[in-house]
């Protein structure tokens, strides 16, 4: 996408989790529009136009902060959320429910 334009459709913000190969190591919950419009151009100088929402949008946010010279620990609004990869992963795990346990009918079924 060349010269990218992004029109946001809502001021409905969410916040999610974004790591970024520019910050390596690290995860942050950053908030971000949830729906917005972009429009740029495709390399054969064709003009394109979508609607993006949720995870898509969050995406498109992002990649675009990068022409802008923006990462996204810039657009955390509470830095206590700034955590090391390993302690996401460990705080994910944490919090994964145990497996249910197999009841004696789904054994004999087996």
């Amino acid at each position: 996408l060349i010269n990218p334009e992004i029109e946001f459709l809502t001021s409905d913000m969410e916040k999610g989790w974004e790591g970024c190969l520019s910050v390596p190591g690290l995860r942050g919950a950053v908030p971000r529009v949830t729906a917005l419009r972009y429009r740029g151009q495709t390399l054969s100088g064709n003009t394109i136009e979508r609607v993006a929402r949720g995870f898509h949008a969050r995406v498109v946010q992002h990649e675009c902060d990068h022409l802008d010279g923006i990462l996204y620990p810039q657009r955390m609004d509470d830095l206590t959320e700034l955590i090391f990869e390993t302690e996401a992963k460990a705080w994910a795990a944490a919090r994964r429910p145990e497996p249910a346990e197999e009841t004696e009918e789904e054994k004999a079924d087996a």
